[in-house]
């Protein structure tokens, strides 16, 4: 015969069963609710965070920043192999940090948060006056100097054929910051005699190659972009190149004021014998792509002042 303390046990284990049944139920479809629903994640908030995490880096870990060009998961693959040729080179610890605008490999690279990082010359320029940011080498080109130019470009089948053709139209340059996805393009229409007032509309779209989406999309008319992606694309059939820019300095590798002489020195020396058409090929991936696709070279700094007149004309740089 069963007590009343017994029946209170099978009492409660049955409604306790329910109360496991009906919570684990709810568990479960809470689970497939929160499943459901899409989240946004950068691409460039991932590959930082991968950087960050890699092995807890110490404090002797040099970071390199890199200016957005191509996209994170394409410039993850292209210099991941650079940085591990640094590594070897110089014996130094490297890791990567992406930036997802311009204005923050400037501004990462002025306050220490990377040490050396690769800018466009106006961005360069712009790091110098505001933190000091110093110069140590120039990227070298597929024509053997270190020097580059801007392509404005149209869709193959549009009836642009000059950049007077402009006046009315929507122009998509890329980061405000750029040199030859704004500075460049910029000065080249207003020598064709269109200012920004006589465009139609015009847009910055943040890198190269959203540039080169806007255009084909449909979204602007034109577009300026740097010179190995539009000789790619247009070989390619996917653009009509418009006019190119007369040469200007390319691509820098600079480096925050506090790092000491020794890295410097060792950098620089790597850098300079870097031989990514040559002995270093095999170890690489897609660098023809970057705006150093043969190396790296000394300039002599006087070159950059065009640039910076530039800068100042446009009011990116204080006075």
């Amino acid at each position: 015969m069963t007590n009343k303390s017994e029946m209170t046990k099978i009492h409660y284990g049955k409604h306790g069963m329910l109360s496991i049944f009906l919570l684990s139920l709810l568990i479960l479809l809470s689970g497939c609710t929160r499943e459901e629903t899409p989240k946004k994640v950068s691409l460039y908030d991932r590959t930082s965070a991968v950087s960050k995490d890699a092995d807890d880096p110490s404090r002797d870990t040099l970071w390199f920043g890199f200016d957005p060009r191509l996209g994170p998961k394409e410039e993850v693959l292209i210099y991941t192999p650079f940085l591990t040729y640094l590594e070897q080179a110089t014996g130094k610890r490297f890791r990567i940090k992406f930036n997802e605008r311009d204005e923050d490999t400037i501004n990462n690279l002025g306050k220490g948060v990377t040490q050396f990082a690769s800018l466009g010359t106006l961005n360069y320029v712009i790091g110098h006056n505001k933190y000091g940011i110093r110069y140590l080498v120039s990227g070298v080109s597929r024509a053997g100097d270190p020097k580059y130019r801007s392509a404005i470009f149209v869709r193959p089948e549009s009836s642009i054929q000059a950049l007077h053709d402009l006046k009315g139209r929507c122009f998509a340059f890329g980061s405000h910051m750029s040199t030859e996805g704004h500075l460049i393009p910029r000065n080249m229409l207003e020598e064709s005699g269109v200012t920004l007032k006589d465009l139609g509309n015009y847009i910055y779209t943040g890198s190269h190659i959203n540039t080169v989406r806007s255009v084909l999309n449909g979204e602007c008319d034109a577009g300026g972009i740097q010179d190995p992606l539009a000789a790619r694309l247009a070989a390619e059939g996917k653009i009509r190149i418009l006019k190119m820019s007369e040469p200007f300095p390319g691509s820098v590798i600079a480096f925050n004021s506090a790092v000491d002489s020794e890295t410097v020195n060792a950098v620089k020396a790597a850098l300079l014998a870097f031989d990514p058409a040559g002995s270093h090929k095999d170890m690489l991936f897609g660098w023809d792509r970057t705006e150093m696709p043969l190396g790296f070279t000394e300039i002599n700094e006087q070159e950059l002042d065009k640039v910076a007149g530039f800068a100042r004309e446009y009011g990116l740089l204080m006075q």
